[in-house]
């Protein structure tokens, strides 16, 4: 097991705090299990109460000897009310402040409204931004894992060339994949930070299935196993000559990367061919273009026009009339983290070290999908690959 180390957080929520202190925010209240695993290196049950200045106080409701076992901050004590909080905050020496942080985008209305009745006399605020902007730029040692990630995925990948075969279904070979994953470490769980978005495992199609659109923000849905899922693999069997879709995460130690490649029992129709490696170009261009400094939206612009220039309007990034407005998104321990590769974003830059998932996909109601992509560091000098499996597409026999 993997503990965060007590530097690691130490350096993170003073990030947090300069952020704070430059929009006036005097305390931040975290409670939502990514932010508090990233801030605190646990996700037990409680509530992680960051001054503007000074150390975080840890209060855990369930359980609080593994948060102490797991957590590297030094103020971690146990918590029987939420009516509790202030009084154990003024013992550690913290003011209760008034005007303080929570994680609006997230947090339910009913444990803001009680919040609000606790806290009467403040304001409370959104951090949200704030704490999705520090988390954004990841450390070396977030790297890292990120990079144990890619091994995994490396595997995943090698593992899909035996398992495919004609006449599977779908979800057989998502379902042996899985197991396969699992056995190499992937830990099951993946976390989006958006309303009702959820993903399971990642998407496996075979076909015109890939191209069946769905609720998800994402450029393919799927058919799935029943309208209560309402995406994913479905029992359709794989046939000879079509596309077959490998779009996985690889989630490990708390954190993902994500990779598409595409494969064909055969050989791929010429059409899908060429959008295939014409999609490369798309990956090609991205790689001219995001540096340190760039606005994720002239990214997300320049990238579009060249797929609209190539012939793709109504088949990029999702079937015409069911497209999504972005190509890339971060990724790290959420699949939905800053930056974004997407329309509207016109003054957010790049910074060294934030990590993101790049998609470009040619989509084609009834004959399927062709794609790539792979998680990327920004460097210095511009994009450094996370996931590296090989490109081409992957033809069986």
């Amino acid at each position: 097991m993997r503990i965060t180390p007590a530097s690691e957080l130490t350096n993170r929520y003073k990030a947090l705090q300069q952020q704070m202190a430059a929009a006036q925010i005097d305390a931040a209240v975290i409670i939502q299990n990514a932010d508090l695993f990233y801030f605190s290196g646990s996700i037990q049950q409680g509530v992680l109460y960051v001054p503007q200045e000074g150390e975080p106080v840890y209060l855990v409701r369930k359980d609080y000897g593994r948060a102490r076992m797991e957590s590297g901050l030094k103020d971690v004590a146990p918590l029987k009310s939420l009516r509790d909080v202030p009084d154990l905050v003024r013992d550690f020496g913290l003011p209760v402040a008034q005007r303080i942080g929570f994680e609006l985008d997230v947090l339910p209305t009913t444990q803001f409204q009680r919040w609000q009745k606790l806290l009467p006399a403040g304001e409370l605020v959104d951090v949200s931004p704030l704490i999705r902007e520090v988390r954004a730029v990841k450390s070396d040692y977030e790297i890292g894992i990120m990079k144990d990630c890619a091994l995994i995925m490396e595997k995943i990948h090698q593992q899909a060339k035996q398992v495919i075969a004609v006449g599977k279904t779908d979800i057989e070979v998502a379902a042996e994949l899985e197991c396969f994953a699992r056995k190499e470490g992937h830990q099951g769980i993946m976390r989006f930070r958006a309303f009702n978005a959820e993903l399971y495992f990642g998407h496996i199609f075979s076909g015109a299935d890939a191209a069946v659109p769905a609720y998800l923000d994402a450029p393919l849905g799927g058919l799935g196993l029943n309208p209560s899922i309402g995406q994913g693999a479905s029992y359709k069997r794989i046939e000879k000559d079509e596309p077959i879709i490998i779009d996985v995460m690889t989630a490990y130690d708390g954190y993902m990367v994500d990779q598409t490649r595409t494969m064909v029992v055969g050989s791929l129709d010429p059409q899908l061919e060429r959008a295939y490696y014409d999609m490369l170009k798309i990956q090609e261009k991205l790689f001219e273009i995001a540096k340190p400094g760039a606005i994720w939206g002239e990214v997300y612009q320049q990238c579009y026009d060249l797929a609209v220039e190539m012939g793709y309007k109504d088949h990029f990034m999702g079937a015409s009339g069911a497209q999504v407005s972005f190509i890339g998104h971060g990724v790290g321990l959420e699949i939905d983290e800053y930056p974004f590769i997407a329309r509207g974003f016109k003054t957010q830059q790049l910074k060294e070290n934030m990590t993101f998932a790049f998609e470009p996909k040619a989509v084609y109601p009834g004959l399927g999908v062709v794609g790539v992509e792979n998680t990327y560091r920004v460097g210095s000098d511009g994009l450094k690959r996370l996931t590296y499996s090989a490109e081409d597409i992957v033809e069986l026999y």
